[in-house]
């Protein structure tokens, strides 16, 4: 099941690590995001457009996508992946459980506890655990808090895909230099449903003061829903100091973030990304599912305060605060969690029937 660019980014390495063990995988395709299938090269695999595209009630579109998948079961696949915490993975998943199909979920277990904070994305991944027979988390951290619920599945501990998907591609988007002589570069990203409005407001407000008194060169990347991006635009557009881009592709992303000094996001991928890259990041969030880049070093939670948004960011403008947030390390994953997935999943279908109860934890 693919239906984000996020999805796509994360699941291309799982399809690629099937088909190289001669499992070659069928991809749904719900339309929640337009995707370019030759920039993930999910062209080279069976695919089906489902055409629900996204945008409205996030509950009402997860019962689109499974009233969609259903008929597509008829054949009984072995099993059904989906990848994450969208509409598209709640979708696909209940579409599975009701067909009675074993349901792997990529990147299980994720927690921030509060079911506010992300929604509806903290709900959605929960219910998708709850019932799934494949349960790959990407950390032990996030292995630990599916024990901790009690789901039946099989747990296994694999690393974040993303974390291979970052590692292809940033070998050839390599780091260049500033535009901006005698700058620091900030990049930025805000989309966060629960930051709409005023969270928003705020965030423009801070890098309009960052713009306005400090050695800052700002590039904030436009995201692909309109409102956010129309916001983004009123905001900004005529601010001297901060350069809008239009949505990036991931490559493209990868590369801006390569050449920045100081990242400031509320995007779930760039919390994985960062610390990979060894490039502090501010996130523009309360509450994290991902903790293991806070304690690694390499994150901080800003939330959307004005105040606190700009006081952090001028820390970072010491070169020693900045460096301690620099150093790489790989909390997510070593770049290989792909092929551990796909291993499982083999070995899975060999068996041809889920693992007994006292198997849960791999």
């Amino acid at each position: 099941m693919v239906g984000t660019r996020p999805e796509a980014i994360k699941l291309a390495p799982v399809a690629a690590a099937l088909a190289r063990i001669g499992a070659r995988p069928r991809l749904l395709l719900t339309g929640q995001h337009p995707l370019d299938v030759g920039e993930h090269r999910l062209g080279d695999y069976d695919c089906v457009a489902l055409h629900c595209r996204g945008g409205g009630d996030p509950w009402e579109h997860a019962g689109q996508v499974a009233k969609a998948v259903a008929p597509l079961l008829s054949d009984r696949p072995g099993l059904l992946v989906v990848q994450g915490d969208t509409s598209s993975a709640l979708g696909g998943a209940v579409a599975g459980f009701a067909a009675a199909l074993p349901v792997a979920h990529v990147e299980a277990g994720l927690r921030s506890f509060d079911p506010a904070s992300p929604w509806p994305e903290e709900e959605f991944r929960s219910a998708i655990d709850a019932r799934a027979t494949l349960l790959f988390a990407p950390t032990e951290i996030s292995a630990a808090n599916l024990e901790a619920e009690g789901v039946p599945g099989r747990i296994f501990v694999t690393g974040n895909t993303g974390i291979d998907a970052l590692l292809a591609v940033a070998a050839d988007a390599p780091r260049r230099q500033s535009e901006a002589e005698g700058k620091l570069r900030l990049l930025v990203t805000c989309h966060r449903r629960e930051s709409w409005g005023g969270g928003l407001r705020a965030i423009g407000e801070a890098l309009s003061e960052l713009a306005s008194g400090y050695p800052l060169a700002i590039d904030l990347v436009l995201h692909p829903n309109p409102m956010v991006a129309e916001t983004m635009r009123e905001l900004l557009a005529e601010k001297a100091g901060i350069r809008l881009l239009e949505p990036l592709g991931h490559f493209e992303m990868v590369a801006e973030m390569q050449r920045c000094d100081i990242l400031l996001s509320d995007s779930g991928g760039m919390q994985e990304e960062a610390p990979a890259l060894g490039i502090p990041l501010l996130v523009l969030r309360e509450k994290t599912e991902r903790p293991e880049g806070v304690a690694s070093g390499n994150m901080l939670l800003v939330g959307t305060d004005r105040r606190r948004i700009v006081d952090n960011v001028v820390r970072l403008l010491d070169p020693g605060v900045r460096a301690a947030m620099s150093r790489r390390a790989f909390p997510y994953g070593d770049g290989r969690s792909a092929e551990r997935i796909a291993a499982h999943i083999a070995d899975f279908l060999a068996e041809g029937s889920s693992a007994s109860p006292e198997m849960r934890r791999a």
